[in-house]
């Protein structure tokens, strides 16, 4: 058997007995001579990259995309006799570490701390701020409430370093309960939420359900200060709306790492509001422990027992 592995990723998985290795460009077509692979591995490829593979690769059995969304690969047109694996857990930590930077970076207004340096100004007015009695609640997670809506294995691994850092948080999933240690509600019960919320951040995979989910009728509902911040899916965040809530002052900022379209249009009014913090896709970096969730599916299917991760067949 024949596996293909992208040069976006340093693979090196062990190969079980009668697998072959072949490594291809993430970004071009598969080689014709490379189209009898039955295993592929995915990582940062383009959509017409993946639709290509789905359309020729007619001996194709499985594809494991390094990604925790799988939605890419899902919508390139691989048949139903197809197993699609994601790469859930490959990137909790490092998601959730970005998001917690940018996090900090929203409540201890880095952004216009930046903006000063760059104007080579001593910012004295902010330290004025954050001692007011009426602001000092915006500017630190100590006693903050964060909201959490999309509570998987990324946000497990988050909500314990918020909260060390001394905020109240809660969870948003599709079921109600406890999740490593912390409350967590179902969509239901989110609008009782918002009003005491100082940051919400959106885990959200795309989905036709969650598409623009995080929307006008959830900024409405948050306070003037609150602030968003969004490293799941482009498209669960409704970037109009939200530049209408900024741009009415209606809430206080938003930290964006995913959007809609990528690279992120020059056109976009994102990059002239004050308040947003903008980094390009990068809250995933590199899939840590990809080579071991490769080995251990490929022994799996071998095998013929189920795969980690299965989303699709």
């Amino acid at each position: 058997m024949k596996i293909l592995l992208p040069d976006s990723a340093h693979l090196d998985p062990q190969l079980p007995e009668g697998v072959t290795a072949v490594r291809y460009a993430h970004a071009r077509p598969i080689p014709e001579e490379h189209a009898d692979a039955e295993m592929l591995v995915v990582w940062n490829n383009p959509g017409d990259q993946l639709r290509d593979a789905a359309g020729r690769l007619k001996q194709l059995r499985w594809v494991q995309t390094l990604a925790a969304g799988p939605d890419a690969v899902l919508a390139a047109g691989f048949g139903p006799d197809v197993v699609v694996t994601s790469g859930r857990g490959l990137h909790d930590g490092t998601v959730a570490e970005h998001t917690l930077a940018l996090t900090l970076a929203a409540v201890r207004h880095l952004h216009v701390l930046l903006r000063a340096q760059a104007a080579r100004h001593w910012a004295d007015e902010m330290r004025e701020l954050q001692a007011a009695q009426a602001t000092q609640g915006f500017y630190t997670l100590r006693d903050a409430t964060v909201v959490i809506w999309g509570f998987g294995s990324i946000a497990a691994v988050l909500a314990p370093l918020l909260k060390a850092l001394g905020a109240k948080v809660t969870g948003v999933a599709r079921t109600a309960g406890t999740r490593a240690g912390f409350d967590v509600v179902t969509e239901a019960g989110l609008p009782r939420l918002l009003p005491a919320t100082d940051v919400l951040i959106g885990i959200l995979p795309a989905s036709e359900s969650t598409t623009h989910a995080l929307g006008a009728d959830v900024f409405d509902l948050l306070p003037e200060h609150a602030w968003v911040v969004n490293v799941g899916r482009g498209v669960t965040l409704d970037e109009d709306a939200l530049l209408d809530a900024l741009e009415e002052g209606r809430i206080g900022g938003a930290a964006l790492d995913v959007f809609e379209t990528e690279p992120l249009p020059e056109s976009s009014g994102l990059w002239n509001e004050p308040n947003v913090i903008i980094t390009p896709h990068v809250a995933g970096g590199r899939p840590v422990g990809a080579d071991a969730l490769v080995s251990e599916n490929l022994v799996a299917f071998q095998e013929g027992r189920s795969l980690r991760n299965v989303v699709q067949g």
